[in-house]
């Protein structure tokens, strides 16, 4: 194996969670919101990143209606005891392409776990998430349906994705919980507000989805307007277009710059940016970047051993501070609008 293959070091996924690789995979990209996917290219990317030592694979129902699932499955099952395979339920999906609800309640969540048993091909799911929480469903009663699927060895551990701290603290006194994904990045930290110190007081990992900030922080476009497909999603967010993608280019100069000093990318600065801060907080981290390419694999994978100086990060601390935008156009599903 050559160096840019070299495996990377593993950590325990939450306390009494599984022992994955401190880099995860997610693979949303590959069925949906990203344009076109050459699906060879793909399934050579999942097999790239289990060569590094990724173990973690992140999946959802609601990507592709089930089809990213489907998509897994082969690979599941042709390594089944080699991975930690994550899906999530939550978000509902119809035949109206413009819909997105949430549902929490215990009968959707039993039929839930039932349908990505079957697109999985498999007979337990390593880490069930509850994707989006439904404020008008006690939490109680969502986490204890997600108990029950552990005690029927449906499901061996618990996520749950964009809550607050005290919504952390409320589930894990249900049942523990192993990780909370949420959205955690250089452009992006209001998870540390209150879900970050209830995530390391409980000894939960937290798992970032979109590390680079959906691509923007690795410098591959300036305005998704021009620059993206048609049916690329983020033409339709608010930090990638207009007067906000303009602002906010500029902010990656500062990656540049120091990027250019460790002759890495500005992906990699982004990374390892991610793994240092959770160091700070005393947390564990797995982030989760997403890429359909083998060589953005080897490229993430070689930001887990990028040590940023203390003078590097603080010239990186004032940057989310600086960001034009909202995550996402509606904010109402995530945890900074209960915060």
């Amino acid at each position: 194996m050559s160096e840019n293959t070299q495996k990377i070091a593993t950590v325990e996924l939450g306390t009494g969670g599984p022992r994955v690789g401190v880099q995860g995979l997610g693979c949303m990209g590959i069925s949906e919101f990203y344009g076109d996917t050459d699906e060879t290219a793909a399934r050579d990317t999942l097999e790239a990143a289990l060569e590094c030592g990724i173990t973690l694979f992140d999946t959802a129902d609601a990507y592709g209606r089930g089809a990213n699932e489907r998509f897994l499955a082969p690979f599941v099952g042709a390594h089944r005891d080699a991975i930690t395979l994550a899906t999530k339920f939550g978000i509902e999906r119809t035949d109206d392409p413009g819909y997105r609800g949430v549902r929490n309640d215990p009968a959707y969540i039993r039929e839930a776990v039932e349908a990505s048993l079957r697109r999985l091909d498999t007979d337990v799911i390593d880490l069930y998430y509850m994707h989006r929480h439904d404020p008008r469903v006690p939490l109680a009663e969502s986490v204890g349906a997600m108990a029950e699927l552990v005690a029927q060895g449906k499901v061996k551990h618990l996520g749950l994705s964009e809550v607050t701290g005290a919504e952390l603290r409320e589930a894990h006194a249900v049942h523990p919980i192993a990780a909370l994904q949420s959205e955690w990045s250089l452009f992006s930290r209001d998870v540390e507000r209150t879900a970050v110190p209830a995530a390391a007081e409980l000894g939960v990992a937290l798992v970032p989805y979109s590390p680079l900030g959906r691509g923007f922080l690795t410098g591959a476009f300036q305005d998704a307007a021009t620059d993206l497909a048609e049916d690329d999603f983020r033409r339709h967010q608010p930090r990638f277009t207009g007067e906000n993608a303009r602002t906010n280019a500029v902010l990656l100069e500062h990656i540049r710059t120091i990027a250019a000093a460790h002759g890495a990318s500005a992906a990699q600065v982004a990374l390892a940016w991610v793994q240092q801060r959770a160091q700070v907080h005393g947390l564990t981290v797995v982030p989760i970047p997403g890429t359909r390419k083998r060589a953005r694999v080897l490229e993430n994978v070689a930001a887990t051993r990028l040590t940023l100086t203390d003078d590097e990060l603080a010239q990186l601390e004032p940057i989310a501070g600086r960001v034009a935008g909202d995550r996402y156009p509606d904010m109402s599903s995530t945890s900074a609008a209960r915060e």
